[in-house]
């Protein structure tokens, strides 16, 4: 009885995430096009300087549902708010498979087909993910774990391309970001208008992660589109961290602390990861430099 309440209130988190969807007001769908517009344009720039993998990364991040979480909070119900997080953290999994079968996919098809198979998956996955009586904080596990183990089945290629500079032309950025803007009106119109599931599906796509990796493929190739999904599932760490954070402190705190302390989360465990896994890097080549002979 407990796991199907649990799946009825999994089922409510996704009504509530479609209700918010259809009460946005046009500041909100505004506000929304410009941080999807604003994402794909920064992270496309941070990988012509930086690479494929630190593009990823801040894609990956709550640039885009961070501040539209906020917004929400001033129209929305603290309740409301809570149960579009915890919709998107159900959903979170798929997200990860997502991003996992492009990478695999790059290696050996073309964007479009790479495109059609891990989006399949995603609404697969996402639609079992809520249909499963799980308990709320069943949920929130699986969320925090994806992004590691999602990380751990990338392919190998993910290495080859991840630094480096990276050529991006002026005409193919402003496409990327006229695109990313058409997929993401796309998919509020269809968060208002189709079932609560499949919207609260919807809001729960990656749109930066749709469009960046079908650029990047045809252009840069398998390794270079693997390193900056790669990236992305990275930049998850930070997403997943946001919406815990709101999780579980909307019912505790004022609204704006809670979204607060959420952002500072989101950006500080990213960062404190990459000071871990570089000061590793670091002591592992230090171990295995030859050490000069004495004398």
């Amino acid at each position: 009885m407990k796991l199907a309440a649990a799946a009825a209130a999994v089922s409510a988190a996704s009504a509530a995430a479609a209700s918010a969807a259809s009460a946005t007001l046009p500041y909100m769908l505004f506000a929304k096009l410009a941080l999807v517009a604003a994402t794909v344009w920064l992270a496309s720039l941070v990988s012509r300087r930086l690479g494929h993998a630190a593009g990823g990364l801040l894609a990956g991040m709550p640039m885009i549902a961070g501040p539209i979480t906020g917004l929400l909070l001033v129209d929305q119900s603290a309740d409301a708010v809570r149960a579009v997080c915890l919709a998107t953290l159900a959903c979170q999994p798929a997200l990860m498979a997502y991003l996992v079968t492009f990478a695999h996919a790059a290696q050996r098809w073309r964007w479009w087909a790479c495109l059609f198979v891990a989006s399949a998956v995603f609404l697969a996955g996402g639609a079992l993910l809520l249909a499963l009586p799980l308990p709320e904080w069943g949920r929130v596990a699986l969320a925090l774990v994806a992004p590691a183990l999602g990380l751990r089945t990338m392919p190998r290629a993910a290495r080859v391309g991840a630094a480096g500079p990276v050529a991006l032309p002026r005409v193919e950025l402003a496409f990327r970001v006229a695109v990313a803007v058409v997929v993401a009106a796309g998919v509020m119109w269809g968060a208002q208008h189709l079932s609560a599931g499949l919207a609260g599906l919807l809001l729960a796509a990656p749109i930066a992660g749709l469009v960046l990796p079908a650029f990047t493929l045809p252009r840069h190739g398998g390794p270079a589109t693997a390193a900056l999904l790669a990236g992305f599932a990275r930049g998850q760490a930070g997403f997943v961290t946001f919406f815990v954070v709101m999780l579980m402190t909307l019912p505790l705190w004022p609204a704006p602390v809670c979204w607060a302390l959420a952002m500072f989360g989101a950006g500080a465990l990213p960062w404190t990861w990459a000071r871990i896994r570089g000061a590793i890097a670091r002591r592992r080549a230090a171990g295995g430099a030859p050490t000069p002979r004495s004398g």
